[in-house]
């Protein structure tokens, strides 16, 4: 049937990209994976901690399988303040880390108990009325964004990939043409 078929090709698409994301704070000291490294703050850490809330919220209490932990509200200053997208030094790794994996276990019970076609609503979204199929496509996508988010962090902190490749040869190049075609 195909809603089996979709249900299960994106809930293995998510654990995928999740694995991918938890893999880029491996081997990297405390500093850098908290470091921001952009100029409003994302670090890889704040990624993980953002997305086992996404997880919570969307594929928990939306669907009326509430998260056993308390989830901070919109309204909530420290959310506001956009707490859920960095670590304080009191958070260890380990705990953010673990926390993910909570959310993921939960949300992955969500996915495997429901049909795709399970109705539910999310407020804040302009169309709220949903199934779980709109809601692991967006979880999925959301997971997929700050993945890439994580790579090009991930780069910043450990050069690239493929060390053989003469970069600089290569960003010079980009450089020229960017610069060519602006005149």
């Amino acid at each position: 049937m195909i809603d089996d078929f979709a249900k299960t090709y994106l809930h293995d698409a998510l654990r995928y990209v999740r694995g991918s994301l938890v893999e880029k704070v491996e081997g990297l000291s405390e500093y850098d994976v908290r470091r921001p490294l952009t100029h409003t703050g994302t670090n890889l850490l704040g990624l993980i901690k953002h997305l086992t809330l996404t997880e919570a919220r969307y594929l928990g209490n939306i669907f009326d399988r509430p998260y056993p932990e308390p989830l901070p509200s919109f309204t909530d200053p420290g959310y506001a303040n956009r707490h859920h997208l960095w670590v304080p030094e009191h958070e260890t790794r380990t705990q953010i880390l673990t926390n993910y994996e909570r959310a993921r276990a939960h949300a992955d019970s969500t996915i495997e108990a429901l049909p795709i076609d399970t109705p539910a609503t999310v407020p804040w979204w302009p169309s709220p009325d949903v199934m779980l199929f709109n809601v692991l496509v967006h979880v999925l996508t959301e997971t997929n964004r700050h993945a890439g988010h994580a790579d090009i962090l991930h780069e910043q902190l450990t050069g690239p990939a493929d060390p053989s490749v003469d970069w600089a040869s290569h960003r010079a190049q980009i450089e020229a043409a960017a610069r060519a075609a602006e005149q």
